[in-house]
């Protein structure tokens, strides 16, 4: 079963921006009480749309540099990326059919 992938400033570009499929990055932090809410439902969503789309989390705390690149204020924040855009974006801890139908959208 597939798991999420950690995206980090530096394989950002080439993880997400570069990838063929669609990706869902879920932006969060140890810290956040919602973000442990979304981290299991993201982790079944890796796994569920495997070779579908591409499914990982950044660590706001030690990835700044993405994070601020695409102006994360609230976490958890979880961008739906296609041929290197943002196409879709949900913010706080939100039910998993939510993010499955922005995720089919993008299929």
């Amino acid at each position: 079963m597939a798991k999420a992938i950690p995206f980090t400033d530096a394989n950002f570009d080439s993880e997400v921006l570069k990838s063929d499929l669609p990706v869902l990055v879920d932006f969060w932090a140890e810290w956040c009480g919602p973000c442990r809410m979304v981290g299991p439902v993201v982790e079944e969503l890796a796994g569920e749309y495997e070779g579908k789309v591409k499914v990982g989390k950044v660590d706001v705390d030690t990835n700044p540099q993405v994070s601020m690149q695409y102006g994360i204020r609230s976490i958890p924040s979880l961008l739906v990326f296609k041929g290197g855009q943002v196409v879709d974006q949900i913010v706080g801890a939100v039910p998993k059919n939510y993010l499955k139908k922005a995720l089919d959208a993008q299929l």
